[in-house]
């Protein structure tokens, strides 16, 4: 039976967390290390038949770990097969004392069968149209030094393809923090558990495609380790916006406020109005400057706007809606000061992006309001709205993204999106990322068509966890299926409007 190894977990895990698993299917269920280890180099050789049938000459990189074994065991079956099998070694002489345990019975294996093998010089010729990386794997702390860099800059340098092994070498497991240089791979298979770290920032760059592989491990060692980050599937939209009742109407999905739109950006509340209204929403009003209000109307009637002048022009507004996104487009002047000073005076589920969070920071904001009330808002930065909020740089926020997300959900209460490549969601006890979405997306107005979706899903009695982590993933699978229609560059904030509704009604696979 073939296995579909495309089709990741959603349950993502730690390095060391996978090495607890590793160690208790050997320990407490009795299977055998280097059972394991055969396994995953199978798996491999079978995705290495499958991808790359055409290739004859294979050169295989491996260090004296564990990671290296399981390169090995790919050698050994490669070599079996009648590949041409060029193993290079990253060491000194005294390569093959420094091995242990299963590694080492791989070795041995393999040398019964194929005994040559040459310690790597920088320079030398890597001779198979494959490369197949299996240095490093997720032991790594430091950055990478010596012979170890030199083979990964040779590698990288190549113009063949590579296959990582469990992990690129180089790369952080439990991050994604290329640590000094790492390998640029075209496919990694992982094992046992999902890295967490392959997933998001840096490490979406270096993986390429992304496989994983339960290697045949039983479900109950899987739940004897506690885990808090999930990854989000249609499994848990479907969950979260279950097809609606017949005798359904507008007054059963919520009446959502937007407020933005200072003069020069009223174009980002417009597109959160939208998103809003297009993700369900059953009202949804904007409250913006009166020069934005003819524009609106124009691109959308369905969405009711008024033009405020100050914060007691907006009370009205505020008592009516259920819900309140505050911050596209809103600007740091007085007028935006009275926008938001009147949206935190009123104890509603609020959405907290762009300049409201900037104004948050600013002012220090968030110790003034007591858990309960910031435990209804969802606040969605980029990161370098996360470094003004937490006081740390872009480049500290992007080095460790889970760390990152978990002191913003601390400060700021409630349900806290991290965005970039690989979004993540905190909301306390448990965090989800979204491996959806695409560079396409990398161009003004998301962020707004983000936080309007966040708003309709709010409006519709999801907690503000469940809409937080689906709004996320709804927006980066519309975003993925414009994509796939017209391609990444070009694409538009408001190219996702026709394909939300697709993404939420399961019309979009």
């Amino acid at each position: 039976m073939s296995v579909n190894r495309a089709v990741l977990p959603a349950t993502l895990y730690t390095a060391e967390q996978t090495r607890v698993l590793d160690r208790t299917a050997i320990n407490e269920f009795g299977i055998p290390g280097i059972r394991l280890m055969q396994r995953a180099g199978h798996a491999v050789f079978a995705e290495m038949l499958e991808r790359f049938p055409s290739v004859t000459a294979i050169t295989f990189l491996c260090g004296a770990g564990n990671n290296g074994g399981d390169g090995f065991v790919v050698a050994l079956l490669a070599k079996q097969k009648g590949f041409d099998v060029q193993l290079i070694c990253i060491g000194d002489e005294h390569f093959s004392a420094g091995l242990q345990g299963e590694a080492l019975a791989a070795w041995e294996q393999l040398q019964a069968i194929y005994p040559t093998y040459e310690l790597y010089r920088p320079g030398m010729s890597f001779r198979g149209a494959l490369l197949v990386d299996a240095m490093l794997g997720t032991g790594l702390s430091g950055h990478v030094r010596g012979a170890f860099r030199a083979a990964i800059e040779q590698l990288n340098a190549s113009s063949k393809p590579v296959i990582s092994v469990d992990t690129p070498s180089g790369l952080c497991a439990d991050t994604g923090r290329v640590l000094g240089v790492a390998v640029r791979a075209d496919m990694t298979l992982s094992f046992i558990g999902m890295k967490r770290g392959l997933l998001t920032g840096e490490a979406v760059d270096y993986c390429g495609t992304l496989l994983f592989d339960d290697l045949k491990v039983p479900d109950d060692v899987y739940e004897a380790i506690p885990v808090n980050l999930f990854r989000t599937t249609d499994d848990d939209l479907r969950e979260c916006l279950p097809p609606r009742l017949k005798a359904s109407h507008k007054g059963k999905f919520g009446h959502l406020l937007v407020i933005g739109g200072n003069r020069g950006m009223g174009g980002a509340a417009l597109l959160a109005s939208e998103a809003a209204i297009r993700s369900g929403a059953g009202l949804v009003t904007l409250a913006t400057r009166a020069e934005h209000v003819v524009a609106s109307l124009s691109r959308c009637p369905e969405v009711m706007v008024k033009s405020v002048d100050s914060g007691a022009h907006l009370q009205p507004l505020l008592e009516q809606a259920d819900v309140i996104v505050l911050g596209p487009g809103l600007g740091q002047n007085a007028w935006a000061e009275q926008m938001l000073a009147a949206a935190l005076a009123v104890d509603k589920p609020m959405v907290l992006d762009a300049d409201a969070l900037n104004l948050m920071a600013s002012k220090q904001l968030f110790t003034q309001y007591d858990r309960h009330q910031r435990a209804r808002w969802i606040c969605t930065p980029h990161p370098g709205e996360a470094s003004r909020l937490l006081d740390m740089t872009v480049l500290e926020i992007e080095h460790d993204r889970f760390s990152a997300v978990e002191k913003l959900q601390a400060v700021c209460g409630g349900a806290v999106v991290l965005k970039g490549a690989g979004s993540l969601v905190s909301a306390g006890d448990a965090s989800y990322l979204c491996n959806g979405g695409n560079p396409g997306m990398s161009v003004g107005g998301m962020g707004d068509v983000l936080s309007g979706i966040c708003g309709a899903f709010l409006a519709q009695k999801m907690t503000p966890e469940n809409a937080a982590r689906i709004a996320v993933y709804v927006h980066a699978k519309a975003a993925d299926a414009v994509a796939q229609s017209q391609g990444e560059v070009g694409m538009l904030a408001s190219d996702l409007f026709l394909t939300i509704p697709k993404v939420i009604n399961g019309k979009y696979e």
